[in-house]
């Protein structure tokens, strides 16, 4: 089994999204304008079918991730994924069927297919994969053994040198020879069994330990060369291999993307995001995946992570609304240090058993459908404060707004969309745009506002998801322990009429802050309070008098409440 140092230098390496940016010489065109990958990380492919079917499709979402799906070593850690005994379908996740089914089922959805590949080295113990194989470092029966390995068989030590990086060995694990004839054409042998099962794409893993020659040549043996192709190639200055590189073979994550979004949206200025992009010193957009955070990163806390609150939201909003790159969502679950997180990939229902279901956050979802509107549209209509407020327009076809303020915002806005009524997507409430292209809105603290020409009705699909066009919009910040949920309970029959049995389980998405929208008639004026239950049933009422709220003539009443103790 790897030990903690070789999960390190895994978690360092091993997990970025892939996703198709627009058409290259090396790849095959997008699905129309749906550039959004949902990386449903270590779902397993039932539930992956499942969420292409009730989530993925409606929402839009023109790919899916999943994790790599060959024999692993054995073990519930997530970095097991990432140290491969064979090449046959048999992990946790489901065999050979079950992945054909999940490319069926999602395809079926209108959600393409890609699949994490590790093929820069194998597993550096000894036992019995999870297929049953038996393996130890250097010797893979059947497979491969100690003469398809590298020879330089030590750990890398010099990053300022290609040849180091990419023959040496990442923390011990057996590095594989992809200028050796057999390699490439066993590696070859794996991916065209895949293409031949429907899959859409790659994200090769560690492609940065690979040579871009040896990369070509693999891509070059498959049924499909203009396969989608994403490469996993961390940069950092002075190094002597970096992303651009790669880019003759495929597409490369922009790791600097997300670090700098958590860098901006934690203490500098959103102002500063008026060029985001290649004057970054990124790679050209037409080659870049984008990401807020992925399943190693948020674990070394160098991007962004579901426990940053608004920050976290707020910049998958940023992400999805700007005309850089091709955005990959991740879809993980509750982790604590670098090995957390749920030991089987059965998702039974979102924000249980510790699956967090970002992609599914009617924040992040309801801008997929945003991305897909705006096309590659520049924008258009850019306005700051100077400070923590931003807006700015996608031409004709869509305009977002974003608060991170500590306070309110209320202005009226330039924009250059076509006069009409338009739905929030961010909180299902109906805006109007004059005919001068004009809207005035008011926004809580960290808080957005999107808007596009496919939603100009709050009932119609772009609505967010809520469906709710009338009502109350609740929305309380309160902090639980496991097991513990959230529920809100009044004085109508909607609301539970105050009994705890049936008051409203309200959605931890977003958490600590806990939201549902409410279906009540224009001009409902009504009493509500919150409470928590535990595990066994337990109850416990929030303190103070019971709130009180009314609902508007159009649209809902927006509550931002904070749990009284």
């Amino acid at each position: 089994m790897a030990n903690k140092t070789v999960a390190t230098a895994l978690a360092l390496v091993a997990g970025a999204a892939v996703v198709v940016t627009a058409p290259g010489t090396a790849q095959a065109a997008p699905p129309g304008d749906k550039d959004v990958t949902a990386v449903m990380f270590e779902w397993n492919f039932d539930s992956v079918a499942k969420a292409c079917t009730d989530d993925l499709g409606p929402a839009g979402y023109g790919y899916v991730q999943v994790s790599p799906p060959n024999e692993r070593v054995q073990g519930p850690q997530w970095w097991t994924a990432y140290q491969p005994v064979g090449y046959k379908i048999a992990t946790r996740l489901g065999d050979r069927t079950d992945l054909k089914n999940m490319i069926d089922t999602c395809h079926a959805a209108g959600v393409k297919v890609v699949v994490d590949t590790v093929i820069n080295h194998m597993a550096n113990s000894a036992g019995t994969g999870t297929g049953g194989s038996p393996y130890s470092k250097y010797d893979y029966p059947g497979l491969y053994s100690s003469s398809d390995m590298n020879d330089c068989t030590r750990d890398i030590d010099n990053y300022g040198e290609a040849w180091n990086v990419q023959h040496c060995e990442l923390a011990g694990l057996p590095d594989l020879d992809t200028g050796e004839e057999y390699v490439r054409k066993t590696i070859a042998g794996y991916m065209n069994g895949l293409l031949s099962l429907g899959v859409d794409g790659f994200r090769i893993d560690a492609a940065k330990h690979i040579p871009p020659g040896d990369l070509a040549d693999i891509k070059s043996r498959l049924t499909d060369p203009g396969v989608y192709w994403k490469q996993e190639t961390i940069g950092a200055a002075g190094e002597a291999v970096q992303p651009s590189q790669f880019t003759g073979t495929g597409d490369v994550q922009e790791f600097g993307f997300g670090r700098d979004l958590k860098r901006v949206f934690s203490g500098e200025k959103l102002a500063y995001l008026k060029n985001f992009g290649e004057a970054w010193g990124y790679v050209s957009g037409a080659k870049a995946a984008t990401f807020v955070t992925n399943h190693d990163t948020e674990r070394h806390n160098t991007t962004l992570t579901y426990k940053d609150g608004a920050d976290y939201t707020l910049a998958h909003v940023l992400m999805l609304a700007w005309p850089y790159g091709s955005p990959d969502v991740h879809s993980g679950y509750e982790f604590s240090g670098e090995e957390g997180g749920p030991n089987n990939g059965q998702v039974n229902a979102c924000y249980t058993d510790g699956w967090k279901c970002q992609h599914a956050w009617r924040e992040i979802a309801s801008m997929v459908g945003f991305r897909n509107t705006a096309g590659d549209t520049a924008v258009t209509d850019w306005w700051d404060n100077g400070n923590n407020a931003i807006a700015f327009g996608r031409g004709s076809k869509a305009y977002v707004v974003i608060n991170h303020e500590s306070g309110s915002l209320n202005r009226t806005f330039q924009t250059s969309l076509p006069a009409g009524t338009y739905c929030d997507v961010q909180s299902g409430n109906p805006v109007t745009v004059n005919g001068s292209g004009r809207f005035t809105a008011t926004l809580g603290a960290d808080t957005a506002l999107a808007l596009h020409t496919g939603a100009t009705s709050c009932t119609d699909p772009g609505d967010g998801g809520s469906g709710v066009t009338t009502g109350a919009s609740f929305s309380v910040d309160a902090t639980t322990v496991w097991g513990e949920n959230v529920y809100v309970t009044g004085d109508k029959s909607a609301l539970g009429d105050w009994n705890p049995a049936d008051a409203l389980k309200l959605d931890p998405a977003a958490y600590p802050v806990w939201k549902l929208d409410v279906d009540l008639p224009a001009g409902t004026s009504f009493a509500y309070k919150y409470i928590r239950k535990d595990a066994s049933g337990n109850v416990t009422w929030e303190s103070g008098a019971n709130r009180t709220a009314t609902v508007p003539s159009d649209g809902k009443t927006l509550l931002s409440d904070t749990w009284r103790s």
